[in-house]
C-alpha cells in the first residue's frame, strides 16, 4: 500500500476495564463474561489498543477477516520478534535476562518465521499428514474403545475430564512420540504447570496470584524438567533409532547439519504439550456442551453422521488455543486502520471463532453447523501441524462413545481453567447411564 492510500487513522483505545479484561485469566474461566467482553470490542472497536498497567500496548484482533489477514500475511505479522503470547515488561525482561537476550524461553515452530519455520515443521509433518495417520485409526480405535470401556466401569460417575479426556489423547500422542506409557503421568503433570501456570489450581506452586518472577521462574522449572528428561530420549534415540517421532527429531538435520539441542528440546516440547492439551479441551468441551444441549445430543446419538461436524464445533466451541501474538515487520492497513512498523498484535481466536459476520448463531452449540471456518487450528504457513491427528482422535472416540451412551447429565459444577494463553475444562464432574 502506498503512502498515499495508507490510512490516517490509528486504532482507538479501548475503554480500561474492556483491556483487562481480555487479559485476565479468572474471566477465560467465566465464558459468558468472556463472550461479553469481545462481542463488545467486535461491535464497538474491534482493532482497538490495549493499554494496560505494566504491559507495552497491543493491538486486539477481534475479527474473523482481520485475523485471517494477518495469519495470511507471514512476512508482514513475525511470530518470532517479540513473546508470542502476551507478555508483560517484567517477565520479558526476565526472559531476555535468562535467554541471552531472546523474548523466548523456547524455539518451537510458534515461534519461528521463514525461512527456519518451514525447514523445521518439514521433519515431522509427514507424521500428521491424513496418509500417515490412516494406518494408526486401528490402533487409536482400540485405545479408545479401552477408555470407553473404563468408562463404563466407574458405575456411571465420573469426571469426563480426569477419567477420559486428558489421559486419551494423551496416551495416543506418547505412543506416536516415543514416550514410555509409565512416563505419561509426568508429561500429564509437566504439561498442566506449563499450560496452568497461571490457574492456581495446576500451576507448580498451587499459588493464587503469582508474581510475574515467579511464574517465569516456575515456567523455566517445567520446561528444565522437560529438557532434562527428552534429553535422556535424545541420546536413546540416537544409539537406538525406533519408528517414532522421538527418532525423527532426535536425528533431525537442517541445512545438512543436525539439529541444536536446544531446538530438539523445544520441540519435544510442543509435541509433548500441545499435542495431546488442546484435543484434551475439546474432547471434554464436547460432552460438557452435549450436556447443556440434550437435543444435539440426541441429534448426534440418532446420526453418527453428524460425528464430524460434532467434533469441528467443539473446536469452535472450546477454542483452546486463546491467542498468539505478532508484530508488524512494516507500516501496513489492517481493517481499515493505520498498523505501524513494530506494533504487537493480540490475535483473538477466542473472539474469531464467536464473530456474528462469520457464523450464524455463534452463541450457539450446533453439530449440524456448516460451513464451520473456526479458527481454533490458526492459519495461514502456522496452520496447527497435529489438526488431522486431533479431529481423527475425537472422531473415533465419539463413534465408539456415542453408541454405548444412554443419557448423561452433570453430576456437580464443571469448571474451566483460568488461562489467557491455552485452557479448556478442568473439572467435568457427569452422571450417566451406558451399555
Amino acid at each position: 500500500m502506498s503512502l498515499a492510500t495508507r490510512p490516517e487513522t490509528r486504532p482507538e483505545t479501548l475503554p480500561p476495564d474492556i483491556a483487562a479484561a481480555t487479559i485476565d485469566p479468572r474471566v477465560y474461566a467465566e465464558p459468558k463474561r468472556l463472550d461479553e467482553t469481545f462481542a463488545w470490542i467486535r461491535a464497538n472497536n474491534p482493532l482497538g489498543r490495549a493499554e494496560v498497567e505494566g504491559y507495552d500496548p497491543f493491538l486486539i484482533v477481534s475479527r474473523h477477516a482481520d485475523i485471517l489477514e494477518v495469519s495470511r500475511n507471514n512476512a508482514l505479522f513475525h511470530n518470532g520478534d517479540r513473546s508470542t503470547t502476551l507478555t508483560n515488561r517484567e517477565a520479558e525482561a526476565l526472559a531476555r535476562k535468562l535467554t541471552g537476550g531472546s523474548p523466548h524461553l523456547v524455539r518451537t515452530l510458534v515461534q519461528m518465521d521463514a525461512p527456519d519455520h518451514l525447514k523445521y515443521r518439514a521433519l515431522t509433518q509427514a507424521w500428521f499428514m491424513p496418509q500417515n495417520l490412516r494406518r494408526l485409526e486401528a490402533r487409536i480405535r482400540e485405545i479408545a474403545r479401552g477408555f470407553v470401556d473404563r468408562m463404563a466401569d466407574l458405575g456411571g460417575e465420573c469426571d469426563f475430564v480426569a477419567s477420559v479426556a486428558l489421559h486419551y489423547p494423551l496416551h495416543v500422542i506418547m505412543e506416536i512420540l516415543g514416550v514410555p506409557e509409565a512416563d505419561e503421568p509426568r508429561m500429564l503433570r509437566l504439561t498442566q504447570e506449563l499450560f496452568g501456570a497461571t490457574d492456581p489450581e495446576l500451576n507448580r506452586g498451587k499459588t493464587l496470584d503469582l508474581s510475574t518472577e515467579e511464574a517465569v521462574q516456575q515456567i523455566q522449572a517445567v520446561l528444565t524438567d522437560f529438557f532434562v528428561y527428552f534429553d535422556a530420549i535424545t541420546q536413546a534415540r540416537r544409539a537406538h533409532p525406533t519408528d517414532d517421532v522421538a527418532t525423527v527429531i532426535a536425528n533431525g538435520q537442517i541445512d545438512a547439519q543436525p539439529i541444536s539441542q536446544f531446538e530438539a528440546m523445544s520441540y519435544y516440547v510442543i509435541v509433548a504439550t500441545a499435542g495431546h492439551d488442546t484435543t484434551s479441551s475439546s474432547t471434554a468441551g464436547a460432552l460438557w456442551a452435549l450436556v447443556d444441549n440434550p437435543r444435539e445430543f440426541a441429534r448426534v446419538k440418532a446420526d453418527p453422521g453428524l460425528i464430524p461436524g460434532l467434533v469441528d464445533e467443539s473446536i469452535r466451541w472450546t477454542t483452546p488455543v486463546k491467542h498468539f501474538m505478532r508484530t508488524a515487520t512494516a507500516d501496513t492497513e489492517l481493517g481499515g486502520k493505520r498498523i505501524e512498523k513494530g506494533d504487537w498484535l493480540f490475535l483473538s481466536y477466542v473472539s474469531g471463532n464467536r464473530d456474528e459476520a462469520v457464523f450464524e448463531d455463534p452463541f450457539a452449540f450446533r453439530v449440524d453447523r456448516s460451513p464451520n471456518r473456526h479458527l481454533a487450528f490458526g492459519y495461514g504457513a502456522h496452520l496447527c501441524l497435529g489438526q488431522h491427528l486431533a479431529k481423527m482422535e475425537m472422531r473415533i472416540l465419539w463413534e465408539e462413545l456415542l453408541p454405548r451412551l444412554q443419557s448423561v447429565e452433570f453430576a456437580g459444577e464443571p469448571a474451566l481453567s483460568q488461562a489467557v494463553f491455552v485452557g479448556g475444562p478442568k473439572r467435568l464432574p457427569i452422571r450417566y447411564r451406558m451399555t
